[in-house]
Protein backbone atom coordinates (compact mmCIF):
# COMPACT_ATOMS: atom_id res chain seq x y z
CA UNK A 1 0.00 0.00 0.00
CA UNK A 2 1.13 3.52 -0.75
CA UNK A 3 1.04 6.26 1.89
CA UNK A 4 -1.87 8.02 0.20
CA UNK A 5 -4.07 4.94 0.62
CA UNK A 6 -3.87 5.57 4.37
CA UNK A 7 -4.93 9.19 3.80
CA UNK A 8 -7.91 7.90 1.79
CA UNK A 9 -8.80 5.47 4.59
CA UNK A 10 -8.56 8.18 7.26
CA UNK A 11 -10.73 10.67 5.40
CA UNK A 12 -13.15 7.94 4.41
CA UNK A 13 -13.77 7.41 8.12
CA UNK A 14 -14.22 11.15 8.61
CA UNK A 15 -16.77 11.52 5.79
CA UNK A 16 -18.69 8.34 6.64
CA UNK A 17 -18.95 9.28 10.32
CA UNK A 18 -20.08 12.79 9.37
CA UNK A 19 -22.76 11.38 7.06
CA UNK A 20 -24.56 9.62 9.91
CA UNK A 21 -25.89 12.53 12.02
CA UNK A 22 -26.83 14.64 9.01
CA UNK A 23 -28.68 11.83 7.26
CA UNK A 24 -30.42 10.63 10.43
CA UNK A 25 -31.48 14.11 11.53
CA UNK A 26 -32.67 14.85 8.01
CA UNK A 27 -34.80 11.74 7.58
CA UNK A 28 -36.24 12.30 11.06
CA UNK A 29 -37.34 15.76 9.92
CA UNK A 30 -35.11 17.61 12.37
CA UNK A 31 -33.06 20.71 11.55
CA UNK A 32 -29.35 20.36 12.25
CA UNK A 33 -26.23 22.52 11.67
CA UNK A 34 -24.46 22.23 8.31
CA UNK A 35 -21.79 24.32 6.58
CA UNK A 36 -24.64 25.96 4.64
CA UNK A 37 -26.43 27.35 7.71
CA UNK A 38 -26.10 30.94 8.87
CA UNK A 39 -23.73 31.17 10.64
CA UNK A 40 -22.01 28.17 9.04
CA UNK A 41 -21.86 25.15 11.33
CA UNK A 42 -23.84 26.90 14.08
CA UNK A 43 -27.20 27.82 12.59
CA UNK A 44 -29.70 25.15 11.64
CA UNK A 45 -30.29 23.82 8.14
CA UNK A 46 -33.50 22.20 6.95
CA UNK A 47 -33.96 18.44 7.05
CA UNK A 48 -33.71 18.30 3.26
CA UNK A 49 -30.35 20.09 3.28
CA UNK A 50 -29.17 17.65 5.94
CA UNK A 51 -30.23 14.62 3.91
CA UNK A 52 -28.42 16.01 0.88
CA UNK A 53 -25.32 16.84 2.95
CA UNK A 54 -25.40 13.37 4.50
CA UNK A 55 -25.68 11.73 1.08
CA UNK A 56 -22.79 13.85 -0.22
CA UNK A 57 -20.63 12.79 2.74
CA UNK A 58 -21.66 9.17 2.20
CA UNK A 59 -20.69 9.31 -1.48
CA UNK A 60 -17.30 10.93 -0.79
CA UNK A 61 -16.63 8.48 2.06
CA UNK A 62 -17.48 5.52 -0.15
CA UNK A 63 -15.25 6.78 -2.98
CA UNK A 64 -12.33 7.32 -0.58
CA UNK A 65 -12.93 3.93 1.01
CA UNK A 66 -12.85 2.28 -2.40
CA UNK A 67 -9.62 4.05 -3.38
CA UNK A 68 -8.06 3.40 0.02
CA UNK A 69 -8.15 -0.36 -0.60
CA UNK A 70 -9.31 -0.93 2.97
CA UNK A 71 -10.70 -4.34 2.05
CA UNK A 72 -7.23 -5.52 0.93
CA UNK A 73 -4.96 -3.60 3.26
CA UNK A 74 -5.53 -5.32 6.58
CA UNK A 75 -5.17 -4.02 10.10
CA UNK A 76 -3.08 -0.86 9.50
CA UNK A 77 -5.66 0.52 7.06
CA UNK A 78 -8.54 -0.47 9.35
CA UNK A 79 -6.90 1.32 12.29
CA UNK A 80 -6.41 4.38 10.08
CA UNK A 81 -10.07 4.23 8.98
CA UNK A 82 -11.29 4.05 12.59
CA UNK A 83 -8.89 6.85 13.56
CA UNK A 84 -10.71 8.99 11.00
CA UNK A 85 -14.04 8.08 12.57
CA UNK A 86 -12.75 8.91 16.04
CA UNK A 87 -11.00 12.02 14.74
CA UNK A 88 -14.32 13.64 13.85
CA UNK A 89 -16.70 11.89 16.26
CA UNK A 90 -15.01 12.69 19.55
CA UNK A 91 -14.45 16.44 18.93
CA UNK A 92 -17.98 16.82 17.52
CA UNK A 93 -19.52 15.08 20.55
CA UNK A 94 -17.67 17.52 22.81
CA UNK A 95 -18.71 20.51 20.69
CA UNK A 96 -22.38 19.56 20.59
CA UNK A 97 -22.43 18.71 24.31
CA UNK A 98 -21.13 22.22 25.07
CA UNK A 99 -23.73 23.73 22.75
CA UNK A 100 -26.59 22.12 24.68
CA UNK A 101 -25.17 22.98 28.12
CA UNK A 102 -25.74 26.74 27.70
Amino acid sequence: MHWYHFVFCFFSGVFLANAVPHFVKGICGDPFPTPFAKPPGKGLSSPTVNVLWGLFNLAIGWILLHHGYLHHAGAPAAVTFFAGIAGISIPMSIRFAQKHSH
